[in-house]
């Protein structure tokens, strides 16, 4: 069944027309990933879909009765209210009881603890996962999400991963996330000059659909051109328009000669722009910092290679951009100290990323830092630089206002490599860069001739980038040789009896200052809990069947016997599990309480 559709959608965004008669259709089931370039449309687009914005024009049609939960790119709460507030804030009242257990399950699952905090004193992280929590407890048929996975940390994305697996309705959502869009996705939506074009399958399905797309429509053309050119010739020698095949024949040369010419895929070209790097880079010598009173990092040492690749993991908060800026000299460690060898000049990519004058023109802005650049190639301009980064001219004409997000942080990238560093320091480079970006940087950096040491949450990112792995955790920093997926597999064998320890210990000491122990489900029974709804439901669901079928088989005596048993049969297993569902329910009240036993 189509849930929603999308038909001959329009809109102009900023003097651009970023979609253009282009249709879509969800159906039950479906779990759509939107990918495109920035700047083509695709948080518009979600939008329109979500009705928080109008299309110029066409139409969305949603089927009756549908409801649809919204999750957009900046979290929208009140200036204070508790998280727990906030999150069940635009529940209906009759269901917010009923879901507030949820909730809180969630809240904790995201690492959200301490439920009663004022919303005001989250940080950036914690209220993209508070609003996540808030899209997923509304009662809904369809999810549409905005960057789901932007500001937060690898754990959290995984656990949002398994979330959506489970998630019974429809999904849209717009990520750059490829390893979560393979995992979670069943469709592929591209939107790319304002058209929308859907793959069936995952990401990697999309990949492989895509290049043999491109494949054919450059076989077709290459015909094309090869038609044209014998075509050209017979038309250059003198024909005559006397008979009907000469008539036809010129016709057809129009024809190929007016066709519309295969588009140029645009690719995001950068060339390695670095100055020379001597022997000596940054040594770290036993540094050590705290911020209130919270230890990020303790007597840490490092000599950085000047072919380093290092990846910087960890949970939010746990210092991994603190890090970077003592690198740089913004924050100074409590203890030890960061030498800076003579030659290095470092190119800092700021997760906030800097401020821009929005007066300004985007060449403008380029041009602040250099004119032109020399790579191994020769020299190149500013404006052929801001080509090769997805800037046309007309573009590059515009002012940084009309820009989009993941556009502005394109050209906030392609400035820092202008300035041709040696060891590159990028905070969160994946964040709102759409996946064609993430592709050519990362190809630059496998020919980056200095050091390049990036935090970030993109899994598939530090597997193609990185050779080491740091891991800040608990104020201790832990080195693992090895891209992502490594450390991964040895993380998770050494934290298994950690995890288990500290549970344990946590029990124990629970109980020895209490005396008692806190109330809890047992594995069975919290499994339980999760699945009685639908259980029941499916129940009353056969009794209902089974009584239909009685009232059409009511002159088939051995028939309505079979039937009549059967039913009474559901209904007393019907009764069993309606006794437990209350039993679950005040049990699980219960240990929200915090009850002992």
């Amino acid at each position: 069944m189509i849930l929603l559709t999308a038909q001959d959608i329009s809109k102009t965004y900023m003097e651009r027309k970023v979609l253009d008669d282009a249709s879509f259709f969800l159906n039950e089931g479906d779990k759509v990933g939107i990918i495109g370039i920035n700047g083509t449309g695709k948080s518009t687009f979600i939008k329109i879909l979500s009705g928080t914005e109008e299309a110029d024009k066409g139409k969305i049609i949603r089927t009756n009765g549908i409801r649809i939960s919204y999750l957009p790119q900046i979290p929208t709460f009140d200036d204070h209210g508790t998280v727990l507030e906030q999150v069940m804030l635009n529940l209906p009242n009759d269901l917010r009881e009923a879901k507030e257990y949820e909730a809180r399950s969630i809240l904790e699952k995201l690492g959200i603890s301490d439920q009663e905090r004022d919303i005001s004193s989250l940080s950036g992280g914690e209220r993209r996962r508070a609003s996540i929590a808030a899209a997923l407890i509304q009662p809904s048929d369809v999810l549409l999400l905005d960057e789901p996975t932007n500001h937060i940390d690898n754990d959290t994305a995984q656990l949002l991963e398994e979330l959506l697996m489970k998630y019974r309705g429809a999904i849209v959502m717009v990520t750059h996330d490829r390893y979560f869009l393979n995992k979670v996705c069943n469709k592929i939506a591209e939107i790319d000059n304002g058209k929308i074009y859907i793959c069936d399958g995952s990401y990697s399905d999309y990949l492989v659909q895509k290049a043999q797309r491109e494949a054919d429509a450059e076989a077709a053309e290459r015909k094309n051109r090869t038609l044209y050119r014998r075509e050209l010739e017979w038309i250059s020698r003198g024909a005559r328009a006397r008979g009907t095949k000469s008539k036809d024949r010129i016709e057809r040369f129009e024809a190929l000669k007016n066709r519309e010419q295969m588009p140029v895929a645009e690719k995001v070209q950068l060339q390695s722009v670095a100055s020379r790097l001597g022997r000596k880079t940054i040594e770290i010598e036993n540094i050590s910092k705290s911020i209130d009173g919270k230890p990020l990092i303790t007597d840490f040492s490092y000599i950085i290679s000047r072919d380093a690749r290092i990846g910087i993991v960890g949970k939010n908060g746990e210092g991994k951009s603190t890090f970077l800026k003592m690198l740089i000299g913004e924050t100074m460690p409590d203890s030890g100290r960061i030498v800076i060898g003579d030659t290095v000049n470092i190119g800092y990519f700021s997760q906030e990323c800097e401020s821009m004058d929005p007066s300004l023109r985007v060449i403008e802005y380029i041009r602040e830092t250099a004119d032109i650049v020399k790579t191994p190639d020769g020299t190149v301009t500013a404006s052929q630089m801001l080509e090769r980064f997805l800037f046309n001219s007309e573009l590059q004409w515009n002012r940084i206002e009309k820009l989009s997000g993941g556009e502005r942080k394109r050209l906030y990238l392609l400035k820092i490599l202008m300035t041709a560093p040696n060891i590159l320091l990028l905070d969160e480079p994946t964040n709102d860069l759409d996946i064609t970006t993430l592709t050519i940087l990362e190809d630059y950096l496998e020919t980056f001739s200095g050091a390049v040491i990036a935090v970030s949450h993109d899994r598939y990112f530090l597997d193609k980038m990185a050779n080491e792995i740091f891991e800040f955790r608990n104020g201790i920093c832990t080195r693992f040789n090895g891209n992502y997926t490594d450390y991964a597999e040895k993380a998770a064998e050494l934290y298994v009896d950690d995890e288990i320890k500290l549970k344990k210990k946590a029990e124990k000491k629970e109980k020895i200052s209490t005396g008692k122990t806190r109330l809890k489900f047992s594995f069975k029974e919290q499994r339980e809990y999760s699945t009685i709804d639908d259980d029941i439901a499916l129940l009353e669901q056969k009794i209902a069947e089974a009584e239909n079928e009685i009232s059409a088989n009511s002159s088939d005596y051995v028939k309505l016997q079979e039937l009549s048993d059967m039913k009474d049969s559901l209904e007393a297993e019907l009764a069993e599990k309606m006794e437990r569902w209350v039993y679950l329910n005040d049990l699980a009240e219960r240990i929200e309480r915090g009850e002992y036993v």
